[in-house]
């Protein structure tokens, strides 16, 4: 008894590298937006299966793209105590294993979605990948403008959701889009200001890391704060939702703002981190929202 537990205990701790690797909690909110996507886009009874088929083939396509995404920064994450722990750089998986893994899924998906949901799903599910890789991730180095290059391709999971249902695009869907889209600006505008120190040790060209005293952060927190309160409207013009929705845009944007102002007039660390938490909560209660109140 005591062999077989020894013999089974390192296959358990792969699996849950491996499971690391994919970054979970992000792949989730990946997903969450895409249902809403889905559900938002589905006119009539919601097709359940191709709902399903939909979501797993875009969390395949996020998971891999999270984990070549670790593949390619490994080294930069060994820098910084918030990511040393991270399967590649506390040595729990090999850089080939990742590289063939994360592969592998961005491959599996993108067939996935093609064969199941449509051509539409799947070029969005590669350019998501592509975009994630190939531009944001070279750029985190280079430039303070790899945030807004990088909330495009976290911006793009609605959109699959939606072409999943209606097999194309409209006007909601990029309603959706450009809510997500501003989403990530306050949201990593307040991550990269409360971690500027292990951003730097990292190399990383976040703006908080050539912002000494934050005035350029804090003016891009308000400014994307206001425009994501505008944007979250958008669906009531759009006729997608209704009152009950209006109220709760209103409400959360509001909230949202208010924590926005005092991050960037305190730009301290626990200020920061509580205008993180507030965009995690925002969004899916937004979405949550949406779905509720659909018209």
């Amino acid at each position: 008894m005591q062999t077989e537990t020894t013999l089974a205990a390192p296959s358990a701790s792969k699996l849950s590298a491996y499971l690391e690797l994919t970054k979970p909690r992000v792949n989730l909110m990946v997903v969450l937006t895409a249902a809403a996507g889905f559900y938002m886009a589905a006119r009539g009874p919601v097709d359940l299966i191709l709902m399903l088929h939909t979501l797993l083939g875009t969390a395949l396509v996020a998971g891999g793209s999270a984990a070549l995404n670790q593949f390619l920064e490994r080294d930069l994450d060994a820098r910084m105590s918030r990511t040393a722990s991270r399967p590649l750089p506390s040595g729990r998986l090999t850089p080939v294993e990742a590289l063939i893994f994360g592969t592998g899924l961005i491959s599996l998906g993108s067939v996935y979605l093609l064969t199941f949901v449509n051509g539409v799903t799947a070029l969005l599910g590669v350019l998501t990948a592509f975009l994630y890789l190939s531009i944001y991730t070279p750029l985190k180095t280079r430039t303070s403008l790899c945030t807004a290059v990088g909330a495009i391709p976290g911006a793009i999971p609605p959109l699959m959701g939606w072409s999943g249902a209606s097999h194309g695009l409209d006007l909601g869907g990029f309603a959706l889009f450009l809510i997500l889209l501003l989403w990530q600006f306050p949201h990593f505008l307040a991550i990269s200001w409360a971690y500027r120190r292990d951003y730097e040790r990292g190399g990383f060209s976040m703006l908080s890391a050539v912002d000494p005293d934050g005035r350029r952060t804090a003016i891009r927190i308000i400014v994307y704060s206001v425009f994501l309160f505008l944007i979250s409207l958008v669906p009531v013009e759009l006729g997608l939702t209704g009152k009950l929705y209006l109220a709760g845009a209103i409400t959360l944007g509001s909230l949202l703002l208010l924590l926005g102002i005092k991050a960037a007039w305190v730009r301290s660390n626990s200020s920061a981190r509580r205008l993180s938490f507030g965009t995690i909560v925002y969004l899916p209660v937004l979405l949550i929202l949406m779905i509720i109140d659909k018209v």
